[in-house]
């Protein structure tokens, strides 16, 4: 039987260089939290347990990821290094005789591969311990891991304690881990705080246990921490990059990727068209060939084949297929849309159901409404769907038109083939095949004029006497 695995997350810390109240493996990158990122790194590798450190903000780390099954979360009240957080896992591991992966919740461009790698050559050599390094061009700060032809390690030591000769050695420590569970418990309650800070480091037990190996991560970025804002962004970055490289070699084309931002939870299908200045975010959907862009926001929505979106926003809402959207449309609050559309410029619909072949071109609101197929909205048209106290519905049946300038007072419901007069406000429901006008009736009243005006006129026409000088 294929030896177990449990992994452990140290996810306690404050994270204070982000200058947050947010605990820092909570931020947000790409769609996904720091934490759920490094937890996504484990897909390859099937752990048998997953336990995740918490301390700070240990409630809010729970409630993020209540959606995630089979996690088991231990305390750290006091954060007293990484051997410290590690001794935490020992009663939950009591029975367990595997391997004991050690990952960092603020490190979240691992890839599943890497550590599949890691494990791999673990379990091949029957390693002790094997510790992920990486190969810096400028390793300035980071301890040192120093091998011998075979990457065995032979020590591991600070910057701050290495020679000048020391120094030049590349080779650093990611602080990712696998060990035989075995031995390292066997060593975990011995460790000692020997050092400045007076914490327990991880790091300490790799001496005592051999073989230890290395293994170089193949490319370095996939080790990078997050401490502060700006290591964000960094990272950010190079997600972004990975994301568009991924879509383009799908079949996906992004006119100028700078400009253009994908969360890693957006499907994109072959020969989807993204233009510049376009965000897609969270579970997004955009079918073949459809064109989205510029200057566009599209988040948690499913977006139909051959469908055309420019210069709009789009939230929670689904589009239909050949549907045309812009520019400077809105539609969010579980909007649906069916095919063959067109919701033109500065139309916002909200919670609203539309058929097939509804065309609302310009200024107009659709809130909670519902509108049959081959409806016809009327620049300008809002339904009045909020009485001050509560949203009330509009129903619109098939063929219906409303002239411009209407506005359907809620609730009010208009049949199928109804035409509505411009400028009139619906109060009553309407039966099919109706004509509706409901405004006041048009009067002139020949030779008016506002009253200010009358009196300049008289002046004119009789002019006052002024005493001579």
């Amino acid at each position: 039987m294929a030896s177990q695995l449990a992994v452990a997350v140290l996810a306690a810390g404050k994270g204070t260089r982000m200058k947050s109240a947010l605990p820092k493996v909570l931020h947000p990158l790409g769609g996904r939290s720091l934490l759920e990122r490094v937890l996504d790194s484990l897909d390859d590798v099937n752990p048998t347990y997953r336990l995740i450190i918490v301390g700070y903000g240990a409630e809010q780390v729970r409630q993020a990821l209540a959606h995630v099954p089979n996690l088991t979360f231990v305390e750290q009240t006091q954060q007293l290094g990484t051997g410290h957080a590690v001794q935490q896992v020992m009663p939950h591991l009591s029975d367990f005789d595997g391997d004991f992966l050690v990952l960092n919740g603020d490190v979240p461009l691992l890839r599943p591969a890497t550590l599949s790698k890691l494990l791999t050559t673990h379990r091949q050599h029957g390693n002790a311990v094997t510790v992920l390094t990486a190969q810096f061009v400028d390793p300035t700060g980071y301890g040192r891991v120093f091998c011998n032809e075979d990457n065995i390690v032979t020590e591991i030591i600070e910057h701050r304690d290495c020679t000048e000769a020391q120094r030049q050695n590349r080779r650093i420590n990611a602080g990712v881990y696998c060990f035989n569970w075995a031995a390292l418990a066997k060593i975990l309650p011995h460790l000692k705080a020997d050092n400045d800070q007076q914490e327990y480091y991880l790091t300490d037990v790799v001496k005592d246990l051999a073989p230890a190996m290395a293994v170089d991560v193949d490319d370095p970025q996939e080790i990078q921490g997050i401490n502060n804002r700006k290591q964000l962004a960094e990272a950010y970055s190079i997600l972004q990059d990975r994301i568009k490289d991924y879509w383009m070699a799908a079949g996906v084309t992004l006119v100028d990727p700078d400009s253009t931002t994908i969360d890693t939870t957006v499907v994109l299908e072959t020969d989807v068209i993204i233009e510049p200045q376009t965000h897609l975010r969270g579970k997004t959907v955009i079918g073949t060939g459809s064109r989205i862009g510029p200057g566009t926001l599209i988040e948690d929505s499913q977006i139909a084949a051959h469908v055309t979106v420019l210069y709009s926003v789009v939230t929670d809402s689904k589009v239909g297929e050949g549907t045309r959207i812009g520019p400077y449309a809105h539609l969010r609050g579980q909007a649906v849309v069916g095919d063959r559309c067109r919701i033109g410029n500065f139309v916002e619909i909200k919670k609203s159901t539309l058929g097939n072949r509804v065309n609302a071109a310009h200024l107009s609101y659709l809130g909670d409404a519902t509108l049959g197929d081959r409806v016809n909205i009327g620049a300008g048209t809002i339904t009045a769907n909020y009485d001050g106290y509560q949203k009330h519905p509009t129903v619109i049946g098939d063929r219906t038109k409303t002239g411009a300038n209407s506005v359907l007072v809620a609730p009010v419901t208009l049949g199928a083939d109804v035409t509505v007069g411009a400028g009139s406000v619906v109060t009553k429901d309407v039966p099919d095949d109706h004509l509706v006008v409901a405004r006041a009736k048009q009067s002139a009243v020949s030779g008016w004029r506002p009253k200010s005006v009358r009196g300049a006129d008289a002046q004119q026409a009789n002019p006052q006497e002024t005493d001579a000088e």
